[in-house]
């Protein structure tokens, strides 16, 4: 590669590409383009190699294994789509850095956090704001139905039908489209949230259903800043595999305590996890049990269940 913005280029070419087949690409379009800042920095000439990738791979902050294992993932699909180009790049090998898919724990939410999460947003910037109002319902919906925060956040007005109590999530992952039943507590509480948005003269007419100050549309982003700062503020123990709690931990939790209550309930779980599979736009079933995490409260559930059957069975 002679010119010096033709990594850039081409990571802009390769992501339009991917997206067109129906990848989002959002963490890996980020990181790429951090790839492709990283390589200027470092005045790389020529095509792509494994010692550019492996250089790039282990330049973090914390130079942690599992960082450097995702960031080669990251790069081996868009080397194989350079050597169409320029046979001389390399593709790094798989498992350079070691597994790029360790399962982290995640940090399953209990009721009592969700509703401290839930109470402190009014106090978000500015007092009294939209931005408050909506964070409140933007995770109090995610922790009822199990949203990624990217489909809360690109809800429409149009997409929000309160009477029949539904959401219709528009191309989500791969670009599949689905119908969400809510709760008539769910929908309760989105009408008051709807009222309250639109006593706002710059929201009234905000095609968003979830708006910020100002009539601007909440974005993943902003909201994810907004978590970050509240969660600062409430100082949870952490109980998972990542540095602190995520929102899209409160997904996990979803699903957790979806399967404890079924659990409770005396339910057939792998029938009514196929059911739950299709409820949050996973592709596959395997993916839904990928989110499940053994909680003390979920084994001993399931220990009881298990004690059940073997008397029943003897």
């Amino acid at each position: 590669m002679s010119r010096s913005d033709t990594l850039t280029t081409r990571i802009h070419a390769y992501l339009a590409s991917r997206r067109q087949a129906g990848f989002a690409l959002q963490t890996e379009g980020y990181q790429l383009k951090r790839f492709a800042a990283f390589a200027e920095q470092t005045r790389h000439r020529g095509p792509l190699t494994v010692k550019l990738a492996m250089r790039w791979a282990t330049d973090s902050r914390g130079h942690r294994p599992l960082t450097a294992a995702r960031r080669i993932e990251v790069l081996r699909p868009f080397a194989r789509y350079c050597q169409q180009f320029d046979p001389a790049t390399e593709v790094p090998p798989r498992g350079l850095f070691g597994r790029a898919h360790r399962r982290l724990t995640p940090h399953i939410f209990t009721d009592s956090e969700i509703r401290s999460l839930l109470a402190a947003c009014p106090r978000l910037y500015p007092p009294g704001g939209l931005r408050g109002a909506s964070c409140a319902a933007i995770f109090g919906l995610i922790a009822a139905t199990g949203l990624r925060i990217s489909e809360a956040t690109g809800l429409r007005r149009s997409d929000v039908d309160l009477e029949r109590h539904l959401l219709h999530i528009r191309r989500a992952k791969f670009l599949k489209s689905r119908w969400v039943p809510l709760h008539v507590s769910v929908a309760q509480a989105l009408r008051r949230y709807a009222q309250r948005r639109d006593q706002d003269a710059l929201a009234v007419n905000a095609e968003a259903f979830f708006v910020f100050d100002y009539g601007r549309p909440a974005s993943t982003g902003s909201v994810e800043y907004a978590f970050r700062l509240l969660r600062t503020a409430l100082k949870w123990p952490v109980r998972g595999g990542h540095p602190a709690p995520r929102i899209y931990d409160l997904r996990h939790s979803f699903i957790c305590h979806r399967l404890e209550d079924w659990y409770a309930q005396g339910l057939d779980i792998d029938r009514n996890i196929l059911a739950l599979s299709t409820y949050v736009g996973h592709a596959k079933v395997t993916d839904t049990y990928w989110y499940v995490t053994a909680t003390p409260e979920l084994l001993a559930l399931a220990a009881q269940r298990f004690t059940r059957n073997t008397r029943g069975a003897s």
